[in-house]
């Protein structure tokens, strides 16, 4: 049996494969799959030129056992340009079976067949190869196919084929410069050579790559080195063509050939990682990738960031210039809606590099917790290290290996991206991961980064306690531009003796380090589940007063102590922001074991932490949000419960997956993944999880109601407090107290100069300063008032009257200088002769922290609100705290000290000195009973009474409350 395996259009080499068994009877033609030849399937065909009636062989089932043809190409006189024939179908499986021959398809196509073709093909009209239905059939380009009925196994009779034939043509190509090819395909200049580098964006130099011409991107005709070099002879210098390069994992490149002199050219083609498409939770949505740099962070770490109208998810990456941490990818939520959102981002420090042998193999170990075994370790072979440009580099190394252990649960914060990945049928998939490691490896002097070639990345076996993550593990690089992990390989096991006695298995992998890019160890999880979870203003949960745009953020934990899985570690973290009806955050679960995976839940908003509702002494399930016995099984638990002095700001939960059958599980706060839409529209009334705003000292009133939560609610009005549906504009002045306690701070916005509203009340505001800790004796409170500007009506600007009075025995002590000269060139100037109140005609000019005055410009009222109380507490236009500095852009002054205290009352002097109290008491009374006289009724002219009322007539205590409340306000 002999075969020819032909490339049609190229003349090189075709790739060698094994051998048949020539025992086995074989007369069909074979295709072959190669990369070389992959854009043309028809191109490589197996053509039988001796004894072609041999059956193909078949086993008790009919199926074709398929064998890899191949060996040294044998050859043939084809030479010239060749092309296909179209299909023909002259006959029908009936009879004896199908003949597709030659002499019957020139009979009728005499003039579409040539008489010596070089090569056939034949298909079923299903599109079907014969090995693939499993029939026997027998053809050759001089005779043509034929497949007999009675040869099928099991009596099947023959399917319906067609075939075409390949037939030699007359080249019409002519060349200015060389010579035209055997095939016709090309001009080729024998004596004439092209070199070229192939590198990544980055400037690296990629090896393997495989290099063809752009006319013929099948046709392979080298492949680059470790430098990212080629050379290729027989291209003609002059010809102005097209190299193509392709290589796995990146996307095909191209660049001119471009002359060098009269016999050499060269080319450089850069080549950029390949991103997979992926759906959306909604076709509109928008996906805003990070590619380009946007700025620097402030010298406080602060940054802020326009954001384009509908994004949903901004990917961020930090990059420090002193390279004392790691560069870190943050994966950010955003409302589509717009808005401003505050986002905390912390960094991990790098580890401290240690020098390298690169001629010696080299092992470095991922992570490296105290008491417990490493993650894993890389395995770095002697001369792997290499130059950009593909040199191998013999000097001292610098390598810097900084391994975020999710066994700390502390370094959560510090990860990268939202782990996920794109499947092959372009959805989001999450990761659970077990560890990620940054490579930094620099040339000890010129402090260059370098590259590695294949390197191992072994993961101990017994770190990784769930049988099924064994087989799933894989490698991945998180590509910085899209915030999505890359799978860079799979792992195998293996297993390795350390010592005399003892043997460990490990997951072994392998990766090129190209680039600096953050590596991770990963499993795709499938058990996914939604947990609702809503934030309210205060801890009266009213429905209408639900927060929106705060992060909610939930933290996958491992099984707890006992469960046949890993220790104690976070696996995943997602953040996702509250809508009107909430937030649905994805997290893994189990239908099995309720504490299988069990999660920690937090909720901030602008900074502040937001608070969750206790578990001791009590459980309230009507307080929590979930009922009965759902809760139980869910083991709600504040982070507060067994430790009084924690936070009270997170809880930690079951992921117990709901029971379709239980009619307990079915109302959420945890829905199946496939049930986002009923997490994502579920009535308020059904179980969730809540957060709420801690806000015991603070009191706002406005004239005319508005509620800051439904922007439906406003009313055009005057006295509105925000003028403007459409744009809130949110104002606030910091005031510094000087005194022993926190004192409350009141403001009141009055018209000023607007005719409709000269000396009327828009609202009060009633805030509690707040304790510097680094400051004795020194607080400060960030009070809003009423901003100047137009009306509802936008005819004329109002410029608002401000009162800002201290409540307690204070004095007004300074005012910003500053503020004092803005108000002073701005008349009319209000008068300020009294030191217990400040007043000013509120600027127009949003001034800043040096005048003591924050503006914040939002569609949000409550973020607008938020960010101006953040930037106050700093004391920076630009900058965010939730500690106060009560020393930086204050407007204000007061000194505020305690009454002293003259006189005890009767109950501080019984609990201060009981014995004297009491025998002073019985003193007095013996002296009243000795002076006392028989009582008379004396009459009183009623012309004699005076205008004041005696001492022992009392007014009613319900009559003096309201008064009591009448002059507060």
């Amino acid at each position: 049996m002999e075969a020819l395996w032909r490339c049609l259009d190229t003349d090189f080499p075709a790739p060698a494969f094994t051998s048949p068994d020539l025992s086995t009877p074989l007369s069909h033609k074979w295709e072959a799959h190669d990369p070389l030849c992959s854009a043309n399937p028809a191109a490589v065909t197996r053509e039988p030129l001796k004894d072609d009636s041999r059956p193909a062989k078949t086993n008790v089932l009919g199926k074709h056992q398929k064998k890899r043809p191949g060996g040294k190409p044998l050859s043939v006189d084809t030479a010239g340009a060749t092309e296909w024939t179209s299909w023909f179908n002259v006959d029908h499986p009936g009879g004896e079976g199908d003949y597709e021959s030659l002499e019957a398809v020139r009979f009728y196509y005499r003039e579409r067949v040539c008489t010596r073709p070089v090569s056939i093909q034949a298909r079923t009209t299903e599109w079907e190869l014969p090995e693939d239905v499993g029939e026997i059939v027998h053809y050759s380009p001089d005779k043509g196919f034929w497949c007999i009925n009675r040869e099928q196994p099991g009596g099947r009779t023959c399917s319906n084929y067609h075939v075409r034939f390949l037939c030699p043509v007359a080249c019409q190509l002519s060349c200015a410069e060389g010579k035209v090819s055997k095939n016709c395909s090309s001009c080729t200049c024998q004596d004439h050579t092209l070199v070229g580098t192939v590198l990544s964006t980055e400037g690296a130099a990629l090896a393997n790559a495989r290099v063809s011409l752009k006319a013929k991107p099948q046709a392979v005709l080298a492949r680059t080195d470790r430098r990212g070099g080629f050379s290729i002879r027989g291209v003609c210098a002059g010809s102005g063509a097209n190299v193509s390069v392709q290589l796995e994992t990146f996307a095909p490149g191209e660049a001119p050939i471009v002359s060098n002199g009269s016999r050499t050219s060269s080319v450089q083609v850069t080549l950029q990682r390949l991103e997979k498409p992926y759906m959306v939770k909604h076709p509109e949505s928008k996906i805003f990738l990070g590619k380009e740099k946007i700025g620097f962070t402030s010298y406080k770490g602060t940054f802020a960031i326009d954001v384009p109208p509908d994004t949903r998810r901004l990917v961020v990456r930090f990059v420090d210039r002193l390279q004392k941490f790691v560069d870190t990818v943050k994966v950010l939520p955003f409302d589509p809606r717009g808005g401003a959102i505050y986002q905390d981002i912390k960094v991990m420090r790098k580890k401290e590099p240690v020098d390298l042998d690169p001629t010696q193999a080299n092992t470095i170990l991922l992570g490296e917790l105290e008491g417990q075994e490493p993650v894993g370790e890389m395995v770095i072979p002697a001369g792997s290290f290499l130059r950009p440009d593909g040199e191998v580099y013999n000097g001292t190394v610098k390598a810097s290996v900084t391994f975020l252990d999710p066994r700390d649960v502390t370094t959560v914060a510090a990860a990268s991206s939202d782990l996920n990945f794109i499947n092959a049928e372009g959805d989001l998939v999450p990761l659970r991961t077990y560890g990620m490691f940054s490579v930094d490896f620099r040339e000890s002097e010129s402090n260059q980064v370098l590259r590695t070639g294949r390197v191992e990345v072994r993961v101990d076996a017994e770190q990784i306690r769930m049988p099924e993550h064994l087989q799933k593990m894989k490698l991945w690089s998180l590509n910085p531009e899209t915030g999505l992990w890359e799978e860079e390989g799979a792992f195998r096991r293996a297993k390795e003796r350390r010592g005399k006695r003892e043997e460990r298995a490990f997951l072994i992998g392998n990766v090129e380090i190209r680039e600096r890019r953050l590596f991770n160890l990963d499993v795709p999880e499938s058990r996914r589940c939604f947990v609702k979870v809503r934030a309210y203003v205060n801890e009266k949960f009213i429905p209408s007063e639900q927060l929106e745009g705060v992060v909610v953020t939930l933290i996958n934990l491992e099984p707890e102590p006992g469960y046949s899985s890993n220790p104690r570690a976070w696996g995943r973290f997602d953040s996702v922001l509250t809508g009107p009806n909430g937030a649905c955050l994805p997290a893994f679960c189990d239908g099995q074991r309720a504490d299988a995976y069990t999660a920690y839940v937090t909720a901030t908003m602008g900074g502040e932490e937001l608070e969750a509702l206790p578990s001791s002494p009590k459980l309230n399930p009507n307080a929590v949000g979930v009922s009965q016995p759902y809760l139980n099984k869910l083991g709600y638990r504040r982070t507060d419960h067994d430790d009084p002095s924690l936070k009270k700001t997170a809880f930690k939960i079951n992921l117990a997956k709901p029971n379709s059958n239980n009619i307990d599980e079915v109302n959420g706060p945890i829905y199946a993944y496939r049930s986002l839409r009923e997490c994502e529209e579920a009535p308020v009334a059904d179980n969730h999880f809540r957060f709420y705003r801690v806000e015991v000292d603070k009191y706002e009133y406005n004239v005319v109601p508005f509620k800051e939560s439904d922007v439906a609610s406003w009313t055009g009005d005057y006295l509105s407090w925000w003028p403007n549906p459409q744009e809130f504009r949110a104002c606030y002045i910091k005031v510094k107290i000087s005194g022993p306690q926190e004192y409350m701070v009141r403001s009141r916005s009055v018209g000023g100069s607007h005719p409709r509203t000269r000396g009327r009340l828009y609202g009060l505001r009633d805030t509690r300063s707040v304790r510097d800790l680094e400051i004795y004796n020194s607080s400060a409170a960030c009070v809003e008032f009423k901003c100047s500007g137009m009306l509802f009506d936008q005819s004329l600007i109002d410029r608002t009257l401000v009162s800002i009075v201290p409540q307690g025995s204070c004095r007004r002590t300074a005012i910003n200088s500053l503020l004092r000269a803005y108000l002073g060139r701005h008349p009319p100037v209000v008068e300020n002769n009294d030191t217990t109140v400040f007043n000013m005609l509120a600027p127009v000019d949003p001034l800043g922290h040096n005048y003591g005055i924050y503006t914040v410009t939002d569609q949000n009222p409550r973020l607008a609100k938020e960010i101006a109380i953040g930037r106050c507490f700093d004391g920076t236009s630009d900058g965010f705290s939730r500690e106060m500095k009560s020393d930086m852009g204050t407007a204000m002054t007061f000194y505020c000290q305690e009454k002293p205290v003259t006189h005890q009352s009767f109950f501080q002097r019984l609990l201060s000195s009981p014995t004297d109290t009491l025998t002073e008491i019985r003193r007095e009374m013996r002296g009243n009973e000795q002076l006392r006289a028989p009582s008379q009724v004396v009459a009183y002219p009623a012309g004699l009474r005076t205008g004041v009322s005696t001492q022992t007539r009392r007014t009613p205590s319900s009559r003096r409350r309201m008064g009591l409340i009448r002059a507060q306000q």
